[in-house]
């Protein structure tokens, strides 16, 4: 479970992992879609998931160079692994939510 929670440690991580999933994607794509993610934590995340084989980075020769990211096999592994991880939070959410009850009645003046 260690070795596992390691490679997906950090803020991230997983969500970089999901929107992945779908497909390639640039960096510019991948920071629009997670806002409050910077270019650079982006950049450190992209290297630390490729160091630990589940991204792959392939460089277009073009001008400008393009840069495109993709999960690798074991990426999708891992992706898929995490499915009923995010399926528990769902229920989790929904747990929580339902505990809440309905909003409290507004005050009302006398």
């Amino acid at each position: 479970m260690t070795a596992a929670i390691a490679v997906i440690d950090g803020k991230w991580k997983t969500s970089l992992l999901w929107l992945l999933e779908s497909g390639p994607h640039r960096p510019g794509e991948l920071r629009r879609q997670l806002p409050g993610l910077t270019e650079k934590v982006l950049t450190q995340a992209l290297r630390e998931m490729g160091a630990d084989g589940l991204v792959h980075r392939e460089v277009h020769e073009v001008l400008p160079l393009k840069t495109v990211y993709s999960l690798t096999a074991f990426g999708r592994d891992l992706a898929e692994a995490l499915g009923p991880v995010s399926d528990w939070g769902h229920r989790r959410l929904e747990k929580l939510t339902a505990a809440e009850g309905p909003p409290a009645p507004l005050p009302t003046s006398p």
